[in-house]
């Protein structure tokens, strides 16, 4: 009847009401009924065991008809299903016919016999016959951890809503005090399971703000198991109490509060950077989960640790500039701060009025020294996240979201740590004699705030103005020509780079160097690093400027993509993990550097008539490669797969790629000819739409 109605809600609210009109919660028929009701609610695929349920009444006979336990559920067995469960080697479970009855039952009880889902929750938490050892009650526990823990994925289907739709429902009905009852009940019933004591953490510090009962149960979950989202949730805590304290001004006109914020602060610092840690670590030992009930994705923290650690850091300078003698509105007194933070002048330098309040948060600061003057440790961060954006696939809109989120606290850097130019000006002024060397700052303070004082930074202005990349390009010949202790391996790389990022948005600029000229200077540099390189730039370089050509005499650069292989393993290890990266730059027809094709200038070719979007998954799935536009403006690449291994060949140069997809590489162990695209990826060469056998159209090819 149900299903002919088409399921309809009157119906089956007008069911349940018939059906419940006795419900007597005293019984346990009713409280039987009851528990399947809420979990048939809230849980997807859930039932309880027959054999549990038989137990529940105490059947104690040798046999019993299969549908004994319907018999005692009248009248409620209309609604009831028995069938047949798979796991855990087989068995029978009982459970409500469809989720909508459950729902308009639970509704039913609540509005008609005063019976909440907050009741269900501790009644079912009560009998110590659900949470004793045995196989059908492991799912029955496991189904009772989703109900309370278990969050459903946010609009953007990555986050999580902050709780589980059932602990949503008794917030709003009874508050705090009820939910901390559950969650403590639950805790002893699942006393291995942290998920229960992290949840009620984050519960009590995002509804009720009360923070130290928050990090008793944070530190709880911690305690039996230590991992990233432990820490996170530790991390957060902090994070949202001080917060919370720079709203309230809890952090002003008292000493023994900024004493307590600046605590508050480096408890957040320590939890993020051990979350990050930990994350660092599961993803290179692939850990997997010890709780198949944790409501948060394995291996998905990423560089989460390294966002939340800027966070608390700014809101540390946000409270610093506030105290009267750093006081951010007054040029001089930023100034110190800067100066403070900088590790140019320790705090006792600093001018300041001579009283009690300011004296005291001078000896507080002192104590907290060590951690407030890491300005060094920021900018790596910075430096770590932006290469995490220029080199490695970003597709989630998790990914979006951090990188708004650093590219806002970046700002509040150059605002706090980078001079203004009336500020370069006055010094100039003031130091006449030392004009040279002032301007070489200057240059260098220029790439800092713009981003440009890294490899990764500069490949980031391949999309950006011809104009801003002379600037940087001029700062780079201008330090290396004027600065004798400048003149070291970075500040070449990034000159070189800078050079083939300008040629591509502005060929003719007088600020490029020849083609010959960067080789000679590329040879140089790596004649210095060797083949052991800590980073992979100069064997990026290497791969661009000395990839062979059919009409010129080649360099060998199998070495050298063997070294970027090795040194971005090194150095980007904490990113690439299970992360893919992405190609800057494509080999294009041409010749010298105009055989180096970017992205933006291949996207240029459909936007704006193509939504980006829809450019986007053409990438994603390999199928740009069938475009037109791609194919009139990339060479394809002869080569080999051998033994799964794929290599571009040139005459008896046998160079390793990487396959941008390796469902492109056939099962086997056979030699095979094959043809592709190549793009160059900070940990070497990539090869894109490999097709088999020999192409016909030979204008496409090397």
């Amino acid at each position: 009847m149900f299903m002919k109605n088409n399921f309809d809600r009157k119906y089956t609210e007008n069911l349940a009401q018939n059906t419940l009109e006795n419900f007597d919660f005293s019984t346990k028929e009713a409280k039987l009924f009851s528990f399947l009701s809420l979990l048939n609610t809230y849980v997807t695929k859930s039932e309880m065991a027959l054999s549990l349920c038989e137990d529940f009444f105490q059947m104690k006979m040798l046999r019993w008809k299969e549908d004994s336990v319907l018999d005692r559920m009248k009248p409620y067995s209309n609604f009831l299903i028995i069938e047949s469960v798979d796991e855990w080697g087989g068995y029978k479970g009982i459970r409500i016919l469809h989720h909508a009855i459950a729902a308009a039952c639970l509704e039913e009880l609540e509005r008609s016999h005063d019976l909440k889902a907050s009741d269900i929750v501790m009644e079912i938490l009560h009998y110590d016959l659900f949470f004793s050892v045995g196989v059908v009650k492991h799912r029955l526990m496991r189904s009772v951890i989703r109900m309370l823990v278990e969050r459903q994925l946010k609009k953007n289907g990555e986050e999580r809503e902050p709780f589980s739709p059932l602990i949503d429902k008794i917030h709003s009905q009874q508050g705090r005090q009820k939910i901390q009852e559950i969650f403590e009940k639950a805790s002893s019933r699942f006393e291995k399971k942290l998920s229960i004591p992290q949840a009620l953490a984050r519960y009590l510090y995002i509804n009720v703000k009360d923070f130290p009962e928050a990090i008793k149960w944070a530190e709880k979950a911690k305690n039996i198991q230590e991992n990233p989202y432990t820490f996170d949730t530790i991390g957060e805590i902090h994070k949202s109490n001080l917060r919370f304290n720079i709203k309230e001004k809890k952090e002003g006109h008292n000493p023994d509060n900024l004493h307590m914020n600046i605590e508050i602060a480096n408890n957040g610092w320590k939890a993020f950077k051990r979350a990050q840690e930990l994350a660092d670590l599961e993803n290179e030992i692939e850990e997997s989960p010890d709780d198949e009930s944790e409501d948060y994705p394995r291996n998905s923290y990423n560089i989460k640790g390294y966002v939340k650690m800027l966070e608390i850091s700014f809101l540390v300078f946000e409270i610093l500039s506030r105290l009267p003698f750093f006081e951010e509105h007054d040029p001089m007194k930023k100034h110190y701060l800067r100066s403070f933070l900088n590790g140019q002048i320790p705090i006792s330098n600093v001018y300041k009025e001579n009283t009690d309040y300011n004296n005291r948060c001078v000896e507080i600061i002192k104590e907290h020294e060590l951690f407030l003057v890491k300005r060094k440790e920021i900018k790596e961060i910075f430096d770590l996240l932006n290469d995490n954006f220029t080199y490695i696939k970003q597709n989630s809109e998790l990914d979006a979201v951090n990188k708004r989120i650093v590219s806002v606290h970046f700002k509040k850097y150059v605002d706090l740590f980078c001079s203004t130019p009336q500020e370069v000006k006055k010094e100039k002024e003031n130091k006449m004699n030392l004009s040279q060397k002032l301007e070489v700052e200057e240059c260098k303070q220029f790439l800092e705030k713009n981003q440009a004082d890294t490899f990764s930074g500069i490949l980031q202005y391949l999309d950006k103005p011809a104009e801003e990349m002379e600037q940087i390009t001029d700062c780079y010949a201008f330090i290396l020509q004027n600065d004798i202790n400048e003149r070291h391996v970075k500040t070449k790389i990034n000159y070189i780079m800078s050079n083939i990022v300008l040629h591509h948005l502005k060929p003719k600029s007088k600020h490029v160097k020849k083609y010959k000229d960067l080789c000679t200077l590329l040879q140089d540099v790596l004649q210095d690093v060797g083949l052991r390189h800590p980073f992979p730039d100069p064997y990026f370089l290497a791969q661009l400027l000395f990839w062979p050509s059919p009409t010129e005499e080649n360099i060998d650069i199998t070495k050298y993509v063997e070294a970027i292989r090795k040194s971005s393993h090194k150095h980007l290890s904490k990113l690439l993990q299970k992360r893919s990266t992405v190609a800057s730059l494509y080999l294009g027809k041409e010749q010298g550097l105009r055989k180096l094709v970017s992205k933006p200038s291949l996207d240029k070719s459909f936007l704006p008539k193509m939504n980006r979007d829809v450019l986007a998954q053409l990438w994603r799935d390999g199928d740009i490669f069938k475009e037109e536009a791609i194919i009139s403006r990339l060479y394809r690449v002869r080569g080999t797969i051998e033994q799964g291994g794929v290599y571009a060949i040139y005459g008896k140069q046998r160079i390793p790629v990487r396959p941008a997809r390796t469902s492109d590489i056939r099962s086997g162990f056979s030699t095979e000819t094959v043809s592709f695209y190549i793009g160059f990826a900070v940990n070497g060469p990539v090869a894109y739409d490999i097709k088999y056998g020999k192409i016909g159209n030979e204008r496409n090819m090397i």
